[in-house]
């Protein structure tokens, strides 16, 4: 739920549905990825304490029993603490329920950030931190333009854990296309492993209209997987997937074709026999072969 006339869009984390959203940034600060759509065509900037605690104010009124705050847009922790720590003094004040505050984290504001100021954000209040890691392939998050190398993302990555934070994870299967599928999935799983993030969810790639990446689909430059190769990615990356602390996976997005769920390592094998009846089934297939490539999610 929210409420706000700024422009853009406003996106969230499934699992921040029942979430108040709360407007800290507008747009990305980053917004260059050639794959994601969410925030083209948005001046990124950031709003002034006294707009957010106008909405806060505002928010109260009509949702004073709120639990649960989502600071959005795509990263909230591109503010210094100094601006950060109040608000959510602000948010504890007006809404006596309130249990957890998230937001989404840039590999690059949260490498800005010590491990001590993420820690005062914790104690203040944020319990998770979602981080897009997209891809472990060096080469694939160049080609994405993400901006950050795998081992900058391994180390916002322990940064978060390393404060107590809860760090949830996202990758994109399929990103790095038929060229780079097998340096994709081996080398996303290591990334994991390095970090051991307490949720990951693997999604699928959308090649949406007026992106880069769809673009370069359309010329022939970027050749995505078909459903079945999708589904060996999938495979090879949870096979090499080794954490050693209890990890909560997920593919239940509305852009993946098989729902998972389960927490590595305990349910590593019950995940991989999923993925192979998939597997069996889509052998045979007409659309095994298909492109995923369309905007609607449809298979």
């Amino acid at each position: 739920m929210y409420f706000d006339n700024a422009e853009g869009m406003v996106f969230r984390p499934p699992s921040e549905a029942k979430s108040l959203i709360l407007r800290v940034t507008i747009g990305c600060s980053h917004n260059e990825c050639t794959f994601c759509s969410m925030y083209r065509g948005v001046r990124f900037h950031t709003r002034t304490q006294q707009e957010i605690y106008a909405l806060i104010e505002k928010a109260a009124r009509y949702y004073p029993d709120t639990r649960r705050i989502f600071l959005s847009d795509g990263n909230a922790l591109v503010l210094g603490n100094d601006r950060l720590l109040p608000i959510m003094h602000r948010l504890k004040e007006s809404f006596p329920k309130l249990a957890r505050i998230t937001c989404y984290g840039g590999p690059k504001d949260i490498n800005r950030k010590s491990v001590e100021e993420l820690a005062a954000l914790k104690e203040a209040g944020l319990q998770i931190i979602y981080l897009g890691i997209e891809s472990g392939d060096d080469t694939t998050l160049s080609y994405v333009n993400k901006g950050v190398t795998s081992e900058e993302m391994i180390a916002a990555g322990q940064k978060v854990i390393a404060a107590g934070l809860k760090l949830s994870a996202m990758l994109i299967l399929g990103l790095g296309g038929k060229a780079r599928t097998n340096e994709h999935a081996l080398n996303s799983a290591r990334v994991v492993n390095a970090i051991n993030p307490t949720m990951l969810s693997a999604l699928t790639l959308m090649l949406h209209e007026g992106t880069p990446l769809r673009e370069a689909a359309d010329k022939g430059e970027f050749q995505p997987l078909s459903a079945y190769e999708l589904m060996l990615e999938l495979e090879k990356m949870i096979e090499a997937i080794q954490v050693s602390d209890p990890c909560i996976f997920r593919s239940n997005h509305a852009s993946n074709m098989l729902p998972l769920a389960g927490t590595l390592p305990k349910d590593k094998q019950a995940l991989l026999a999923d993925i192979a009846s998939m597997l069996d089934y889509l052998k045979d297939k007409d659309k095994a072969n298909r492109p995923l490539y369309n905007d609607t999610g449809d298979f």
